[in-house]
Parts: structure tokens; C-alpha cells; sequence
């Protein structure tokens, strides 16, 4: 309960910022069609429910409501993370949505939407493990292997100087999907996944005790939807988070996925 405080209290930060964009009359988009494409592998924010087969998700819930208040038409479809942001620099989707960390380097292919999350990064390991307590003593853990996925800097900064600074090091194994470091971690097949708080928080829900967060917060990111280089939906939609923010919706989205809602129940 505590970790999952933390998480609210980090998303309130963004939330309750000051909100200078908000415009009283939101652009209305006229029915067009927009394709929005995501991972499914990032709950609570987007994943697919294994009771009903629906996605579902924090971020489908803000998306549909976006879509409402421009007055847009919405299709979703499915992609693997590695291939996301450059499918939308190509234009084949107009908007990507998997809890993205807004990063200068990512700017230099698409456009981000302004922040409406921010999440902190920690290490997830399985519920049994004791051989190391923080990214310090699993810096020292010399046997210990890492979790990652190819096109997210495999592993943060943060971590990379803990095991050397070399993004290559062979502690590193990379998955196509965050989901399948997970499996990979709870098979034994890797020691730690370093995940931001957000999903760490679905899948600890999820596990029953299998799997837990260990150490303390390694840094903090802020989340935002992308787009192909200068579309035109960049400015509708940051008008639409202003006014989610400005009502609270965003408020009762975070009580709902990250207090009210149970993994697996």
C-alpha cells in the first residue's frame, strides 16, 4: 500500500501543476478518424483484460475521453514497443500510447503531447529474492542479469553506471515486449526488471506475492502521447489533457487504475 501511495503521490504532482494552456473551447475535430496504436503490456495503463479478452486500461479510459471532447473518431490497433515510435514517425499510426518517456532524442523522429503523467523508475524482482536489496547491491551482484527491451535504452542510466556504464554489457538480455521480461524474470531466466512505477505496480497486483519492488525510486520520467513530426492533432490533444487535468478527471483515472482497481480479481 505504501508503493502504491507513492505512485499516486508522483502522478498528483503532475496533475495538480499549474494549468496555463487550458483553453475554455476545445477544438472540435469533426468526426475524422484517428488511429491510435499501443503495446497492450503496460497495466495498469493499457493491457488486456484476461477475464474478458477487452482492452482495457488508464490510458484507453483518458483516450476516449480526448476523443469525446475533440469530437474524433477512434481505431486502435497493436504494435510491439520496438517498433512503435518509428511506425508513427512513418505515419502509419497518428497517435502512440504506451506510457512513453518524453526524451530529447525520441523528439528528433516524432511529436510529443505535453506530459499527463509523470512516474518514477524502480526495480522489480521476483517475491523470493534476497541476494540484493537496491541498485547498489545488485551492482556487486556480479551473477545477477537484467531485463530489458531493445529501442527503451535497454536499461536506464541510473543502472547502466551501477554496472558499469556499458549498455552492451552482457548482464543485459533484451525482450521484444516489457511483457515477456516479465515472464522472463518470473521463469528465472533474468534477476530484475527495471520498470517504471506505473507498471510495476499492475504487475505486483497481478503476482500474488510472486514478484515485489525493492530499493528505492532511481528517477523520475514523464509520460506523453506521439505523434507523426508536425500533425496537427499535437495541439487539439494538449488542449484536451489541460482540460482533464483542469476538471479532474486525470485525478479520478488515477484513483480508479491505481487505489480502486485489482489485478487478477
Amino acid at each position: 500500500m505504501l508503493f502504491r501511495r507513492a505512485v499516486l503521490a508522483g502522478l498528483t504532482a503532475l496533475v495538480l501543476s499549474p494549468i496555463a494552456a487550458f483553453a475554455a473551447e476545445l477544438p472540435d475535430l469533426k468526426g475524422k478518424a484517428v488511429v491510435v496504436v499501443t503495446e497492450n503490456a503496460y497495466p495498469p495503463l493499457q493491457f488486456v483484460d484476461p477475464k474478458t479478452g477487452k482492452q482495457i486500461g488508464w490510458e484507453y479510459d483518458a483516450m476516449d475521453e480526448i476523443a469525446k471532447r475533440l469530437n474524433f473518431k477512434l481505431e486502435y490497433q497493436n504494435t510491439s514497443w520496438d517498433a512503435m515510435i518509428q511506425a508513427v514517425s512513418d505515419n502509419q499510426y497518428n497517435i502512440g500510447m504506451t506510457g512513453i518517456t518524453i526524451k530529447d532524442d525520441r523528439k528528433a523522429k516524432v511529436d510529443f503531447s505535453d506530459p499527463y503523467m509523470r512516474s518514477q523508475q524502480f526495480m522489480l524482482v521476483r517475491g523470493d529474492e534476497t541476494r540484493f536489496t537496491d541498485a547498489k547491491t545488485l551492482g556487486a551482484f556480479n551473477d545477477g542479469l537484467v531485463g530489458a527491451q531493445p529501442g527503451t535504452s535497454p536499461f536506464y542510466a541510473a543502472v547502466y553506471e551501477i554496472l558499469d556504464g556499458n549498455e552492451q554489457n552482457p548482464r543485459i538480455k533484451l525482450f521484444e515486449t516489457f511483457g515477456a521480461t516479465v515472464q522472463a524474470l518470473k521463469a528465472g531466466d533474468v534477476d530484475v526488471v527495471l520498470t517504471d512505477s506505473v507498471a510495476a505496480q499492475g504487475y505486483v497486483d497481478a503476482s500474488k506475492g510472486g514478484l515485489k519492488v525493492i530499493g528505492g525510486p532511481l528517477g523520475t520520467e514523464d509520460f506523453g502521447f506521439i505523434f507523426p513530426k508536425g500533425s496537427y492533432l499535437v495541439a487539439p490533444v494538449n488542449a484536451a489533457i489541460a482540460s482533464l487535468k483542469a476538471d479532474g478527471t486525470l485525478d479520478a483515472l488515477n484513483k480508479k487504475w491505481f487505489l480502486d482497481y485489482k489485478m487478477g480479481q
